[in-house]
Order: C-alpha cells, then structure tokens, then sequence
C-alpha cells in the first residue's frame, strides 16, 4: 500500500512480542490496517497515506504487550516498538 523502507525493532519491543506476532503486525501495518488505533486515527493514516505523513499503528500481542509501528514521513524507516520507547 505505500514504501516502508528499512525496518527497526527496538530491543524492548524485540524482548517483549514474539517475534510471528511481529512479522503478522507489519505485514497488516503496511496493508492498511491499523490494528487498534481510534477512528480518528484510522482516518488520519488513510490521508497519511495519500499526502506523505507519518503513520502510526497501535497492536496488542497475545501475551497482553502494546506495540506501535511507526513509517517515517519520508518512508525511509518504519519502526517497531513500545510506547514507553517512544
């Protein structure tokens, strides 16, 4: 749906989801589903997409660890991690 460019985990996030739920979550980021983020938000993504800025997913792993995944605005990077990391 849009060019993600390299990939990061952070070492808390890399510790803390398994890793399959990992590869599940970005391959539903760089889809278009934005996993657990309000309507609003679902809505700013979309437009993100479509104009350039920065998209942000929210996901929750099976053992309960909230995680974001985050492309760059310039698409150079998308990033996974925890919110404390952020």
């Amino acid at each position: 749906m849009f060019e993600y460019g390299d990939i990061f985990i952070t070492p808390n996030a890399l510790e803390s989801i398994p890793r399959s739920e990992i590869i599940r979550a970005l391959g539903r980021h760089i889809s278009g589903d934005w996993g657990d983020v309000c309507l609003e938000d679902w809505e700013l993504n979309n437009e993100a997409v479509e104009m350039g800025y920065r998209i942000l997913s929210q996901y929750t792993a099976s053992n309960g660890t909230v995680f974001w995944i985050i492309t760059e605005a310039d698409r150079s990077t998308t990033t996974v991690l925890l919110p404390e990391d952020y």
